[in-house]
């Protein structure tokens, strides 16, 4: 159901690759490292943000949100921390949450957030950034919203909640401000054996384009953590601005219904 970059309804940024396949082949071996292998760093491309070379070479990401032991035992919520991979299961990025403790505790999952997402080197190549807005549809003037920045400091596109009495929806665009694609959640945002699907459509939303899924993990890990693993499909020649934008938008997703899984009080819509 995912077609090609052709139909999107709107122009695909040229990446300075040559006709032929989308991305030349990558001669470096996978990188082993503490017992975690990287992937391959590829070459710099015109037109590319430095650091999101890595999205020209994958059509699908699983980001696993790493369990906090001190949240499980005390309740106390910590920075968020997740490692970004590849369909091979090699680490593409890492992202850790910058939030003050305060901010955390008492603004729960409805809280602003800064989200340093880094390469393997170490070097901050995107950064998200949640404004503190209302949690709820019912106030529609101040919904959630999501910019990305790539590098950081230099916004490349926005996540903005749509208002909807029972669906979740979302709005990607550019750093203009255009609207590029939408994204469609369940009426009940409810895991229970099963993944939840957030399908990414055209602006039409006449076809799809990829998906956000919120993976089923087990009795155990959904019941004691808020420990969530995600996966993001998009076609392979997206532009890469708009790959990290989806990014961000499953990190938007993953704060506003899924945040509260470890204390039984996990989100099932947007009214709530």
């Amino acid at each position: 159901g995912v077609i090609g970059a052709g139909s999107y309804g709107f122009q695909v940024q040229p990446m300075g690759v040559p006709a032929g396949p989308a991305v030349p082949p990558i001669q470096n071996q996978p990188i082993v490292k503490e017992g975690t292998i990287w992937m391959p760093i590829p070459p710099p491309l015109p037109n590319c943000p430095p650091g999101l070379e890595y999205l020209t070479q994958i059509d699908q990401i699983l980001i696993h949100q790493q369990i906090e032991l001190l949240e499980i035992l005390t309740g106390f919520e910590t920075n968020n921390k997740y490692e970004i991979k590849n369909s091979l299961g090699q680490r593409v990025y890492f992202a850790a949450e910058d939030t003050e403790c305060c901010t955390r505790n008492f603004c729960g999952p409805s809280r602003p957030f800064t989200l340093r997402i880094t390469d393997n080197l170490g070097h901050e190549v995107i950064t998200l950034q949640r404004p503190l807005r209302c949690s709820s549809c019912c106030f529609p003037c101040c919904l959630q919203e999501l910019e990305v920045q790539a590098p950081p400091g230099t916004p490349v596109g926005y996540v903005v909640q749509n208002w909807h009495a029972c669906l979740p929806k979302f709005t990607i665009q550019d750093e203009k401000r255009m609207d590029i694609l939408k994204i469609t959640g369940p009426c009940v945002v409810c895991s229970c054996c099963e993944d939840i699907n957030f399908e990414v459509k055209s602006v039409d939303e006449t076809f799809a384009v990829g998906r956000i899924s919120k993976q089923w993990t087990g009795f155990l890990k959904e019941a004691f953590t808020d420990a969530d693993n995600f996966g993001i499909t998009f076609p392979m020649d997206l532009d890469v601005k708009m790959k990290a934008v989806m990014i961000g938008a499953c990190f938007l997703i993953d704060f506003m219904f899924f945040e509260h899984a470890g204390d039984n009080k996990q989100r099932t819509g947007v009214w709530q």
